[in-house]
């Protein structure tokens, strides 16, 4: 649960400096292709791919790239300490409706769970003024890839070392991000973001990774979930001090509602 608790305290670091960059698409390729390069020599050392890991890493892979996507978009127009915690606290409850549906009973305090989440969504969205309808929509559809990519791994992590499950995830996604970016003539802009920010981000990135399928390893995905979504506590809070973003009382206690309502529903 350390591990797990590292992790959420990273994620929620390199998600913050992807968003205060310039460009978030360009950043985002500058840390995917860092921390694939950096991460490379670990993988070769503590290599370990069964044969039963691959489909599992082809799924990962196009969840992952699709989330990549989704969250440079939610950056380069939404607030951080909007879509952060509405992302990553709808995950594990989307996982727990998409049980129900498969037959698994809601127990009370999972239901009480998903109220929680449900009201700290509202929250962090906001009851009164102009809600940001598409940055809170883009946040939900990043949210169900987040869902998807946390049941293939929680399987494909069984049948292959974390760094090296890790990198085979990653490498596509880097390699098409830079060259989507070389076919369309925006390498310039892919350069422009080389500097300790997107390179930061993208070592903790995937040490944040690591570390949370090192945990999935070690201990329940359920009780992983719930220490996991405490970095949303800390992105809010490095949204307001860090970028500067209008982080009212509603918005802190909606985070903290969604935060209660994933341990609630992870642990029950």
């Amino acid at each position: 649960l350390a591990l797990a608790l590292g992790a959420a305290v990273l994620h929620a670091g390199w998600n913050v400096l992807l968003a205060r960059s310039r460009d978030v698409r360009a950043a985002t390729t500058v840390a995917l292709v860092v921390g694939v390069v950096v991460f490379a020599p670990f993988a070769a050392i503590g290599w370990r791919v069964e044969a039963a890991a691959i489909p599992w890493i082809v799924a990962s892979a196009l969840l992952e790239l699709v989330y990549y996507f989704l969250l440079t978009a939610a950056y380069s127009r939404s607030d951080l300490s909007l879509v952060y915690p509405i992302a990553r606290g709808a995950a594990p409850v989307l996982v727990l409706l998409g049980a129900t549906v498969a037959g698994v009973t809601l127990g009370a305090w999972q239901a009480l769970g998903v109220v929680l989440v449900g009201g700290g969504v509202l929250l962090v969205r906001g009851l009164r003024g102009p809600a940001d309808g598409k940055g809170v929509a883009l946040a939900l559809v990043i949210a169900a890839t987040i869902a998807g990519y946390t049941l293939v791994d929680n399987e494909g992590i069984e049948h292959a070392s974390a760094v090296a499950y890790l990198e085979l995830v990653l490498l596509p996604i880097a390699a098409g991000a830079l060259a989507a970016h070389a076919a369309t003539g925006r390498l310039a802009s892919v350069r422009a973001e080389i500097g300790w920010s997107a390179i930061a981000a993208g070592v903790t990135s995937f040490v944040a990774y690591a570390l949370a399928l090192a945990a999935l390893s070690l201990a329940p995905a359920a009780a992983v979930a719930a220490v996991r979504e405490t970095g949303i506590l800390v992105a809010v809070a490095l949204g307001a001090v860090v970028l500067r973003e209008s982080v009212g009382p509603a918005r802190i206690l909606g985070a903290a509602l969604v935060v209660a309502g994933v341990a609630l529903v992870a642990t029950t």
